[in-house]
């Protein structure tokens, strides 16, 4: 079920989002300084677009285990990981984010990407005592960032995991998940996401939109499915081997080819670090080709004006393209960062 669009859109100063993020807010106002309150100090983003599927059922983390490309069948209870469907022939179909808790193992996924992946775990269940639904409609993400993130946790009265991709439930049903040393999702009932959202402003926390999120998420180079991703993307290409690949594992669908390319250590492509010119204000969309000398050699991810940085973007190019070639990008000169 797609999410309808989120409450905490219609506040005062929001600009909508578009395209695969349109139902949550792109700023609120003052980009520059959302981004700012997110690298310096806290912040609460609307991620509430995100998909969610629930996974009850005794067999749950062997049955994901077998399916997925992540180590999941000793999951403990109150942690969380993060993890890939493939292809068979290892080119990556869905990346998820996980949590484990009370007895059912949560997947929240890219916006839209719910009714592919449910499908995919329908196709796998055979006999197996699990119950996979979308749960979209229960859980909505809510997600606190910035270095003074557990600062603000611990005022608005809401739990603040220690270690990474630990969880913790929340009073009234959700979890809060640390996903990186700055960040923290909280998946809150959705008929709470507005009360969850004023308390963590009165708490300390500046509003931001997803511009300031996706600012950051560029810089620190984390790709994001379907926009650094392509039909032809293996893991290897944009550093997801050991976050969300395991490579100590059983068989699973494109077990081979990740295996093949680990131990060649030589995937065709790369991600990287684009500087833009700022000539232009508005930015090439992704999917954008990047060409050398008239020849394609890449393609455009997410491009982002960055409040220190300025025009970014994460781009994904042949492995032989060197560090700081210039590249076109639609007219647009960009600059892979050394």
């Amino acid at each position: 079920m797609a999410p309808p669009p989120s409450p905490l859109s219609d506040l005062p100063g929001a600009v909508p989002a578009e395209g695969r993020d349109a139902g949550v807010a792109w700023h609120r106002g003052d980009p520059v300084r959302e981004q700012r309150a997110l690298a310096t100090g806290a912040g609460w983003v609307d991620r509430s677009t995100r998909g969610v599927v629930a996974v009850p059922g005794p067999d749950r983390l062997s049955w994901l285990h077998s399916i997925t490309s992540q180590h999941l069948s000793a999951l403990p209870d109150g942690t969380g990981t993060e993890g890939l469907v493939l292809s068979p022939h290892g080119h990556v179909e869905h990346h998820f984010a996980v949590a484990e808790l009370a007895g059912t193992t949560w997947l929240d996924t890219e916006p839209g990407g719910t009714p592919g992946l449910l499908a995919y775990l329908e196709s796998m269940r055979f006999l197996l005592r699990v119950e996979p639904r979308d749960a979209t409609a229960e859980l909505a993400v809510l997600t606190v960032v910035g270095p003074a993130a557990p600062v603000v946790l611990a005022a608005a009265g809401l739990p603040a995991p220690d270690g990474l991709w630990s969880v913790l439930p929340l009073d009234g049903g959700g979890f809060a998940r640390r996903t990186r040393e700055r960040e923290v999702d909280l998946l809150v009932p959705r008929a709470a996401l507005v009360a969850a959202a004023e308390r963590l402003t009165a708490s300390g926390a500046t509003p931001a939109g997803l511009w300031a999120y996706e600012a950051l998420r560029v810089e620190t180079r984390r790709p994001r499915l379907g926009l650094e991703t392509d039909h032809r993307t293996i893991p290897h290409e944009v550093g997801w081997i050991g976050t969300a690949v395991h490579l100590d594992k059983g068989c699973y669908r494109g077990q081979e080819t990740v295996a093949r390319v680990h131990n060649l250590g030589h995937p065709p492509r790369r991600l990287v670090l684009l500087h833009l010119s700022g000539e232009r204000d508005a930015l090439p969309p992704a999917g954008t080709p990047l060409r050398l000398d008239g020849r394609a050699v890449g393609f455009l991810g997410t491009a982002v004006h960055h409040h220190e940085l300025g025009p970014i973007a994460l781009a994904v190019v042949k492995r032989t393209v060197p560090d700081g070639t210039v590249l076109d990008a639609a007219g647009t000169p960009a600059s892979i960062d050394g």
